[in-house]
């Protein structure tokens, strides 16, 4: 940082750091704190990822960004040390064990995680089309948990259920294969306008990769998508063209 670089820092785990400090404070007999830990570990913690900081253009503009890991114990998100950490980062990515054995992949939890940020991290385009996104999940996971107790549902409660399935599908990536923002302000364009809700669940994954396909050669998608990564804002044009060539997509893959 203290070069100009930009650095980033993942400690894996904290937990595990915790636990280790708390057992040597333990035999040196200092007194514990909550939950037997120590008093100070909140202050290491912090201490630690508090150096995380961009510098001004004055002092080179390094900068540095901290990723702590947190496991958590039976997915309590409000232990001791899980609550020190979410104190002091700006936001949490919570994941699923049962969402990963499940095979949706990454399995962040959209409920739980939350950035403090918000949007002003991301650029016009994806503000845009994503904004709807995690409402839309919250309500398909209040309602899949109750919808597993009965056998008859309302033709609303289905569509919303039906919803959630399809963009559950399309949120899963391939391992270390992320997608561009543009490519991804193109897939959550489809979602948010709901031009892929005939696509069935089961078939997401083909149509995906027959779009990705289609985005890196057909001149139409590509040209919207490298205008995207060179001007990410969502005009007019650009959703007249995302409108006609997703719809014919689609309308092509399902004949």
């Amino acid at each position: 940082m203290e070069n100009g670089d930009d650095v980033l820092i993942i400690y894996d785990d904290l937990s595990k750091h915790a636990v280790a400090y708390r057992s040597v404070s333990l035999l040196l007999r200092r007194p514990p704190g909550r939950e037997a830990y120590p008093g100070d570990v909140f202050f290491l913690h912090s201490r630690l990822l508090e150096r995380a900081a961009k510098l001004s253009e004055e002092r080179g503009g390094g900068s540095i960004t901290a990723l702590p890991i947190i496991e958590t114990q039976a997915g309590d998100i409000s232990a001791y040390i899980p609550t020190n950490v979410i104190s002091i980062t700006d936001g949490q990515i919570f994941l699923q064990a049962d969402q990963f054995n499940a095979g949706q992949r990454p399995a962040v939890d959209p409920g739980l995680s939350v950035s403090r940020v918000g949007s002003s991290a991301q650029n016009k385009a994806m503000k845009k089309v994503s904004g709807k996104l995690k409402m839309h999940l919250a309500k398909y996971e209040e309602i899949k948990a109750f919808a597993q107790f009965s056998s008859e549902l309302d033709d609303t409660t289905q569509g919303i259920i039906d919803n959630g399935n399809m963009i559950m599908e399309f949120l899963k990536q391939p391992v270390n294969a992320p997608y561009d923002q543009s490519i991804q302000a193109i897939l959550l364009y489809g979602i948010d306008r709901g031009i892929f809700r005939d696509i069935q669940p089961k078939d997401i994954a083909e149509f995906k990769a027959d779009l990705l396909q289609a985005i890196a050669t057909e001149p139409k998608l590509k040209a919207i998508q490298e205008g995207f990564a060179s001007n990410p804002v969502l005009t007019d044009e650009a959703i007249s063209a995302l409108n006609a060539e997703l719809t014919a997509k689609v309308q092509a893959f399902l004949k």
